[in-house]
């Protein structure tokens, strides 16, 4: 478990180098470096070759990314993440969990080096964050009340039944229900997962929208609530990527040069069948650029 903890950091003769350098450029020089932080001072890349902690940044979303009862990170996504890691040098992380919609803020305000929380490819992600190739694809799910007692099989079943749809800020089905018409007063969003299968429980929504895998969780452990059986999405199949900030790509291009022979692995199919990921969610010739064109 020490791979979970913080570790002192010290400051390698690089980092002296560094310091000494912005000392010889003036005290004006030096006030900018210092309101940056230490964490920024080196790139990713030197920090795994320097032997310091990893911080990687998910929310808690099963089975995608969220922590174990010593806080460990489990999920697909992050399982995926400690083996890339592993082979570029590291086994050296700390899991950092937030909300879904502080994961962006987060990484930009140097809370965590990585979102691992299996955050889609969108065009508007595209333009504040930097995405590896895709990790896989995956559609999404309509959770609705057991026996689905008003007949719902899509959001424009909801829609044109005038009822209220549920979805968690920042999910792909955000997207989905306004393509369909969804209107302001019978969409409701709120902070993540467990509160979409609430507002379903409780009768606040006649169906909550969201990926396949943590809606078909819903529907596996609470009695209460069920898959809409058959459904048709509205968007084709989302893909997960890591995500870094605009400034890293030399990260994005070793993390993706270690993609390339651990997708379909079997290591990798070893790390994720227990969380539900299958072949079938492999990306295919899915690339990243295509998704952040749109």
């Amino acid at each position: 478990m020490d791979d979970w903890k913080d570790d002192d950091i010290t400051i390698n003769p690089m980092r002296r180098a560094v310091l000494r350098g912005m000392a010889v450029l003036g005290m004006a020089a030096f006030a900018i470096g210092s309101t940056v932080g230490p964490a920024s001072a080196q790139s990713l890349l030197d920090k795994i070759k320097n032997g310091e902690t990893i911080r990687i940044g998910f929310s808690n979303e099963i089975p995608w990314a969220y922590p174990g009862e010593n806080n460990e990170p489990l999920g697909f996504v992050n399982a995926m993440t400690l083996d890339i890691l592993k082979r570029l040098g590291t086994t050296k992380v700390e899991p950092v969990v937030t909300e879904w919609g502080s994961l962006i803020p987060g990484l930009q305000a140097g809370r965590f080096d990585i979102i691992t929380g299996g955050m889609f490819i969108l065009p508007e992600r595209c333009r504040n964050v930097l995405f590896t190739e895709p990790l896989g694809k995956f559609g999404d799910a309509l959770l609705v009340r057991k026996g689905n007692p008003e007949g719902l099989h899509s959001y424009e079943d909801v829609r044109d039944k005038g009822l209220t749809f549920v979805t968690a800020s920042g999910w792909l089905s955000v997207k989905a229900a306004k393509q369909v018409g969804i209107t302001d007063d019978k969409f409701m969003e709120v902070a993540g997962a467990a509160e979409v299968l609430q507002a379903v429980k409780a009768g606040r929504a006649a169906a909550g929208g969201g990926d396949y895998f943590t809606m078909k969780k819903f529907a596996d452990e609470d009695e209460s609530v069920e898959l809409a059986d058959p459904f048709t999405p509205v968007l084709p199949d989302g893909a997960p990527a890591l995500a870094f900030l605009p400034n890293q790509q030399a990260e994005v291009d070793a993390f993706n040069a270690v993609l390339k022979e651990y997708i379909g692995s079997d290591q990798m199919m070893e790390t994720v069948t227990k969380y539900g990921y299958t072949k079938t969610n492999l990306p295919g010739g899915t690339k990243t650029s295509d998704l952040c064109k749109g």
